[in-house]
């Protein structure tokens, strides 16, 4: 496994795969949805900031495995967009291969800060006994996001915040 630039060949099959792992991770525990989960909007609005970096993690036959895009800012305090691994490859430890490739190309960052919804208890489990990631808040219909659209919090669809303070 390898991880490496995004690729601009492999922007559209990025985006599927995003998408599919995320729509995956709903479904698994709400059922079939015939609605998108993540819009190639909310992708799209990542991988054109430019303060965004894009990452693709290959394997021997230059497959994507999964991928991650990080904002990157001046003060290194930092953000993890998204990181995702593709369906059906899951549990297998790729999610941290990632991230620790992340952390090691991002060597100078104090703080990586991130957020996922309150149903994926897998993804919790993630950033919190895998990548030791602290949550530090939890965004709901009566304590709002003031970063995300009003609409994300219909039918109490919460969000963790999650932090980890690298040490120095």
């Amino acid at each position: 496994m390898q991880l490496i630039k995004l690729r601009n060949e492999d922007i559209g099959i990025f985006k599927k795969y995003m998408q599919e792992s995320f729509q995956f991770g709903y479904e698994t525990i709400y059922g079939k949805d015939e609605s998108q989960v993540l819009p190639e909007k909310d992708i799209d609005k990542s991988l054109n900031n430019p303060k965004c970096h894009s990452y693709e993690m290959i394997d021997d036959n230059n497959e994507i495995l999964g991928g991650v895009i990080v904002e990157i800012n001046d003060d290194n305090i930092n953000h993890l967009d998204f990181l995702f691994v593709g369906v059906g490859i899951q549990s297998k430890g790729i999610g941290q291969v990632i991230w620790k490739e992340i952390e090691n190309i991002y060597s100078k960052t104090k703080i990586w800060k991130t957020c996922t919804p309150y149903f994926d208890k897998r993804n919790i489990h993630f950033y919190v006994n895998k990548l030791k990631f602290k949550i530090v808040e939890y965004y709901n219909e009566k304590h709002p996001d003031p970063n995300m659209p009003e609409d994300i919090y219909i039918e109490d669809n919460g969000m963790f915040e999650f932090e980890k303070e690298m040490s120095k």
